[in-house]
């Protein structure tokens, strides 16, 4: 089964999603990504008991750190499913495409951009 989802869309294989730290997501946005999102298992079946909570909790404080800094909590998002419904993924990267492309690029990148030319 081909899946077609955004190209803009970069996959991180991780092992589990509890390995998906508060950091490594800021960083992705430090080095310019519009949004983050975080696919996990179904809540409740994680191999590893609970990584699907601890990534669902790391996510929320993103959120709250994004929102605090003016960036938009928004940006960040945490989905659950099972590994076998590929076309739901493709639907989440979808949606969360045009959720960015509507939010528009991330003040990072444009702070950035202005420095670097006002230079």
């Amino acid at each position: 089964m081909r899946l077609h989802y955004p190209s803009s869309v970069k996959i991180v294989r991780v092992p589990c999603t509890g390995k998906v730290d508060v950091i490594h997501i800021l960083r992705a946005f430090e080095k310019g990504a519009d949004g983050v999102y975080v696919v996990g298992c179904e809540e409740g079946s994680c191999q590893y008991t609970s990584g699907n909570f601890r990534a669902r909790k790391r996510v929320e404080q993103v959120k709250h750190l994004l929102d605090g800094i003016g960036i938009g909590g928004e940006r960040a998002q945490m989905f659950n499913l099972s590994s076998g419904e590929g076309p739901r993924f493709a639907k989440f990267a979808v949606e969360m495409d045009e959720r960015i492309r509507k939010l528009g690029p991330n003040p990072i990148k444009i702070r950035s951009a202005e420095k670097k030319t006002a230079a």
